[in-house]
């Protein structure tokens, strides 16, 4: 208040020369701090120190003035400084003003802190915690700081659930390890569950320990799937760890669990000593020969293990020949899945000597995409041959190519035992198929045939269209992306007016167009029990195809087919209002329900 009376004073006293100069700076510093001109004037009207200026005597206002006058002349050098201070000055206290105001504004919005401990009081340990039935009381140091009411609300239904149904699906919920370790303890002592999945929950190596001491005393869990979580090697010490002492888990499912030789060491001493497990999932994970190795030693000492899934592994050629020699002494072994492994056929070659040896039933055997060419075929039907429980056999997505192919349907033609056979994807083309259905002539074991994939063209689906016809026992006839075109199409369609036992066709992606469908449709008019599903999508069909399946559909009173997929096709409003309507008099007239898919 001081500094600005000072001002005032100064400029008032200034020669009329600067007073022009004075007030301009007098009105630019007050006009910073939000005040204007007028303002100011009325400020230096209102001045207690002008107005004893006034009241004084002429004389002495003269004396005043002249004193003035003189101190203003020293003062004026300091007129820039002044300047400047007055510019800086309402600055400096804005900032002032806002970091006092934000301290005011943060003590009342800062929560208050926890009280501090007392004297007689002890504080709790995580290590060595008892393990308490109630769910949620075990919770991990400062976990509920972390988890919102929301999610302990649906953590809470999950726990629920827990005890209340036999199978228990939390796949996808993503509660990450502290929710695990809330959810666990539902686990202990439970005698509900049976199945539960926290597969893709983002559960590392250090959730898995929720586990501890809960899977030990749980008699009733069977089904355990952590798949899509990467636990880790670690994580699968853990976990085996914890099932070394558990009794009642018989399906163990690993899959994508970044597990690798280390963690399959870790369950093969797992299969060693427990007598329980039954099922073992590890597919899409990193296990690679010296893995192999150690699950091929555990499968020589275990005799209740069934299923083996080892799929999208790096097992390889060394892999398949260890695992070989594990299957040689192994009893109990009914599912061998290794599908995706780079097996090569001199793996191939090893592995079948191994299942030749194998004192067990094999029953399926997976070996899709393992770069088997024809040498490799030449093993596995050695195999078929001599097998009598093999039911399932899968060599999609190789290349065994005619040759291949040929020597597989002359090992089916001895066989007795295999009923699903998928030999889709190995560039078979119509002197290969031609053998396969042949080989089909006087089976009536075989009940699958996947061919798909394969370039038989037209002439390869004849091959199959006339064996099938009055002969054979496939109920499910999988033939898409085969290029059978219009003309193969109509092979089919003749056949299907014989055939008894088709239930199911697939016939997609064959380029039918409106031609194949439109013979297709003219065998749907003939009474066919067997016939309930056909498939048709992505075979550039259009309007004048789906008006002949419409009237088709209309006119077989009897028809048997339930559903048709007509996906991906060229057909507009006006042919599904056709297929609609065909639909709608099917369950009008027949009381039979018919999906068609667009």
């Amino acid at each position: 208040m001081a500094s600005s009376s000072t001002s005032s004073l100064y400029l008032h006293s200034l020669p009329k020369a600067s007073s022009g100069l004075n007030q301009w700076r007098s009105t630019l510093r007050f006009e910073f701090l939000g005040v204007s001109a007028s303002s100011h004037r009325l400020f230096l009207q209102q001045s207690p120190r002008l107005s004893v200026i006034r009241a004084s005597s002429e004389g002495s206002s003269r004396r005043r003035a002249y004193k003035e006058s003189q101190a203003s002349a020293s003062a004026f050098p300091n007129a820039k400084f002044q300047q400047i201070a007055s510019n800086v000055m309402p600055v400096g206290s804005f900032v002032v003003v806002t970091f006092v105001l934000w301290k005011v504004v943060e003590k009342f919005m800062s929560p208050k802190s926890s009280p501090k401990t007392l004297p007689g009081e002890s504080k709790s340990s995580t290590r060595g915690g008892s393990w308490s039935i109630g769910a949620g009381t075990n919770l991990l140091q400062g976990f509920a700081a972390k988890v919102d009411r929301e999610n302990k609300q649906r953590l809470n239904e999950f726990a629920k659930e827990l005890r209340s149904f036999r199978s228990v699906d939390m796949s996808g919920c993503n509660f990450g390890d502290e929710g695990l370790f809330f959810l666990a303890e539902s686990l202990g002592y439970n005698q509900t569950v049976e199945e539960v999945s926290f597969s893709a929950n983002g559960i590392t190596a250090a959730g898995v320990k929720a586990f501890d001491g809960v899977l030990q005393s749980n008699i009733m869990l069977k089904v355990l799937n952590l798949s899509g979580n990467p636990i880790g090697d670690e994580g699968a010490k853990t976990l085996c760890a914890t099932l070394m002492e558990n009794s009642s888990i018989e399906i163990l499912q690993l899959n994508s669990t970044d597990l690798g030789d280390e963690g399959a060491k870790e369950i093969a001493e797992l299969l060693k000593r427990n007598s329980t497990l039954r099922v073992i999932e590890l597919n899409n994970n990193m296990i690679d020969y010296s893995g192999f190795t150690s699950l091929a030693g555990a499968l020589n000492e275990n005799n209740t293990i069934r299923n083996l899934h080892l799929n999208g592994n790096y097992g390889g050629a060394l892999g398949a020949n260890a695992l070989a020699k594990g299957l040689e002494g192994n009893k109990s072994l009914r599912e061998l899945h290794l599908h995706g492994n780079s097996i090569g056929d001199e793996g191939i070659r090893a592995l079948m000597a191994g299942l030749s040896s194998h004192k067990g039933k094999l029953a399926l055997l997976d070996l899709g995409n393992n770069s088997i060419t024809a040498k490799g075929a030449f093993y596995v039907a050695e195999y078929i041959k001599r097998s009598k429980s093999l039911v399932w056999l899968n060599l999609y997505m190789n290349d065994i190519g005619d040759e291949g192919a040929e020597k597989v349907a002359d090992a089916l033609k001895q066989n007795r035992s295999i009923a699903t056979i998928d030999i889709g994807g190995n560039n078979i083309h119509t002197e290969g198929v031609n053998a396969i259905a042949q080989a089909l002539k006087d089976n009536a074991v075989i009940t699958t045939l996947e061919v798909g994939y394969n370039p038989i063209g037209p002439d390869g689906a004849k091959a199959i269209s006339e064996i099938l016809k009055f002969h054979g026992n496939v109920k499910t006839l999988k033939l898409g992306w085969c290029q059978i075109a219009a003309k193969g199409a109509e092979y089919v369609a003749d056949m299907l007016r014989y055939n008894n036992t088709i239930s199911v066709l697939d016939l997609r992606a064959n380029g039918l167009r409106d031609e194949g469908a439109s013979c297709l449709a003219r065998s749907l008019k003939v009474v066919n029990e067997a016939l309930t599903s056909v498939d048709l999508g992505f075979n550039e069909i259009r309007d004048d195809g789906a008006f002949a399946i419409a009237q088709a559909l209309k006119a077989n009173e009897d028809v048997t087919v339930t559903s048709i997929n007509l996906g991906n096709n060229f057909i507009t409003k006006f042919g599904q209002s056709a297929l609609t309507d065909a639909r709608d008099h099917v369950l009008e007239m027949t009381e039979k329900e018919v999906e068609i898919f667009f």
